[in-house]
């Protein structure tokens, strides 16, 4: 190895070894995902903006008042006590059971593409599955730092029984509402939290049987939804295309079409009515046809640094509870994340999974922003980072 490959080797080293890297990782590619999310929503809605209202502007309009509100929040989240967080813990399940509940209230409810999983306000609709997710990691955290402690003072405890009647209440309403994706998410973030936590293996496909057992069944007595689990086989089939294929036979054609390069910004073609869902589950098409190869691996490489950002910064705490909530939030997002590119590729069914920071959907945001202001809001603790970002303060102001 020559001197300078060697230098250039200690120099990464030394920055991915800063105890302030995994705290910018996190809020740095937040920024550029969210950045790039509007540029999209901005592309990817047009036409369905000027069908809806005659402006082409009216859906990304909602998604910056959208991000307006989650920035707020973000910021009150990412200076609150851990007092706060813990409090809110305490009273997540039930908010989160509260939340799904209503949208089962005649009058209340919305029913949006078959699912009643929404609430309307007027000209806007909240989907309380998204800070559902959000509320069952803070719970599952919390349970799962009580186990830990009981078992350090020898008192046994099993995980399992902590957290399966709370996580089975919140699949029954998911799935009240028709939500099959929201379901299968909640379903993956509980087992890899388990999973973390240490359950023995015989625990975790419990829980791993449980949840394909509710999706099965959720899947067989609903005709439509099991033609999507046939149709990604062979979306592009005589039987199938024009039908439950359609959605994925267009996003791959819209990936395929989009080169190396892409067609440019604003370019693409499937948009035109051929994605219904081209702004939220199927946004990543649309990048990749209109930014092409580079742009689909521009945006991977940002999620693995938001990701791995995470990690750190869970490995990094000395709170048990802070640790459990970081990790899974970071699970949260990584199977959101897998999700959705799947079904764009058909290689999972097209489950309605929006893609974190970039599809449209103001309950999606926020949620999103929540769980980040958490982990920032962990990260700040570190003791460098907190002396880091004082000195900066002072430093702006002389």
């Amino acid at each position: 190895m020559s001197k300078k490959s060697a230098t250039e080797t200690v120099a990464k080293s030394s920055l991915l070894s800063r105890p302030t890297s995994a705290y910018f990782m996190i809020l740095s590619a937040t920024i550029f995902l969210t950045g790039l999310g509007l540029v999209m929503v901005l592309s990817a809605s047009s036409v369905k903006s000027f069908e809806q209202s005659g402006n082409t502007y009216s859906i990304f309009i909602k998604q910056l008042l959208f991000l307006a509100i989650a920035i707020g929040l973000a910021v009150v989240g990412t200076r609150m006590s851990s007092e706060i967080w813990l409090k809110l813990a305490r009273v997540a399940i039930i908010v989160s059971v509260g939340l799904l509940v209503l949208p089962q209230i005649p009058g209340l409810g919305k029913n949006v593409n078959g699912n009643t999983n929404w609430i309307g306000f007027g000209p806007f609709t909240i989907q309380p599955s998204e800070f559902a997710k959000f509320g069952l990691i803070l719970f599952c955290a919390l349970q799962l730092r009580r186990y830990e402690e009981r078992v350090a003072t020898e008192r046994p405890l099993n995980a399992l029984k902590l957290l399966l009647p709370a996580i089975s209440v919140l699949l029954l309403l998911i799935m009240a509402g028709g939500d099959l994706g929201a379901s299968l998410i909640v379903v993956a973030i509980s087992a890899a939290m388990l999973f973390i936590s240490g359950l023995p293996v015989r625990h975790f496909m419990v829980v791993i049987s449980a949840g394909v057992a509710f999706a099965a069944v959720f899947v067989i007595t609903q005709p439509y939804r099991l033609h999507r689990f046939t149709a990604v086989l062979h979306p592009f089939s005589a039987q199938n295309y024009k039908f439950a294929g359609w959605q994925t036979a267009h996003s791959v054609m819209g990936l395929a079409s989009g080169g190396l390069f892409g067609v440019g910004l604003g370019a693409s073609r499937q948009k035109w009515a051929n994605l219904s869902e081209a702004n939220t589950d199927f946004i990543f098409s649309v990048i990749g046809e209109e930014m092409g190869l580079l742009g689909t691996l521009v945006v991977l490489f940002l999620y693995a640094i938001l990701i791995y950002g995470i990690f750190r910064t869970a490995l990094q705490t000395k709170d048990i509870f802070a640790r459990y909530a970081t990790a899974g939030i970071a699970c949260w997002l990584m199977i959101q994340v897998a999700v959705n590119l799947g079904s764009d590729i058909g290689l999972f069914p097209v489950v309605g999974v929006t893609l974190p920071f970039i599809s449209y959907g103001g309950s999606s945001l926020i949620a999103n922003y929540l769980g980040i202001a958490f982990v920032l809001n962990v990260a700040r603790k570190d003791p460098n980072v907190s002396r880091y970002l004082r000195a900066r303060r002072s430093a702006r102001i002389k």
